[in-house]
């Protein structure tokens, strides 16, 4: 969700101010997803290395987060409304008390919802996610109780295991289809390295964040479904030649 700054600047507004407009971005975009069906949402919505932005900024992110994040789970409110399970992915001990005391609630909330998932990525990085999931792997087969079949408990971890370890596989997330990031930026800024390395689509639109809507998204999803389509195709076309031989 990439340029509320750079959209804050354009409409002579405050940095803080743009941050809140990307929030109604959120809102809009995930309810357009949640109508379309769509079973889980990731979104990238603070990164490790933002608490190195001007402290001004980081604690209007922070106070910005405790906030929303309530009103999402609230009751009759959008996470309520279409049965969707909050989790908050990444390294939440580096969050204010107060956040972490927001996260805890909010996932809480909606812990008991099973149509969709709502994954925020805060404050992650995907260079941290794999390497907890490698660490998780490495003490999972050094621990004493386990008895495995090799001499060397090591030989046990798997590229299937590492990615059974990371934070969004471990709750529910599935297979990544589409990877979107807005405003002309052209790079994967340590967001879900792993889980785009294979079958994913992935498009980088020119708008900023909050002007990002239904326009924008839904050729997304149209060129998505339409490259699900050719695949199939070819699998079936390369079947029908395989057992006319």
């Amino acid at each position: 969700m990439d340029g509320n700054r750079r959209y804050a600047r354009g409409k002579g507004k405050l940095v803080q101010e743009g941050h809140g407009d990307g929030y109604l971005a959120l809102r809009r975009v995930l309810e357009i997803c949640l109508r379309l069906n769509i079973r889980c949402v990731s979104v990238y919505a603070f990164a490790i290395d933002n608490f190195k932005r001007p402290q001004e900024e980081v604690t209007a992110l922070m106070q910005l987060a405790e906030s929303k994040l309530m009103e999402l789970c609230s009751h009759g409110d959008l996470l309520q409304e279409y049965g969707v399970k909050l989790n908050v992915i990444g390294r939440r001990s580096l969050f204010p008390e107060s956040v972490q005391a927001a996260v805890r609630k909010a996932e809480e909330l909606t812990e008991g919802n099973n149509r969709s998932i709502l994954n925020v990525c805060m404050p992650y990085s995907s260079r941290d996610e794999i390497t907890t999931a490698v660490e998780d792997c490495i003490r999972e087969v050094l621990a004493p109780a386990n008895d495995f079949m090799s001499n060397d408990p090591i030989e046990e971890i798997s590229e299937d295991t590492i990615n059974s370890h990371l934070m969004s596989v471990k709750q529910g997330s599935p297979p990544l289809d589409i990877l979107v990031r807005t405003s002309g930026v052209k790079r994967l800024s340590d967001f879900m390295l792993w889980q785009c390395c294979e079958n994913t689509q992935l498009h980088f639109s020119n708008t900023y964040w909050p002007d990002f809507g239904l326009f924008d998204f839904v050729p997304i999803i149209l060129e998505w479904q339409r490259s699900v389509w050719f695949r199939r195709q070819d699998v079936w076309l390369r079947d029908s030649h395989s057992r006319n031989r």
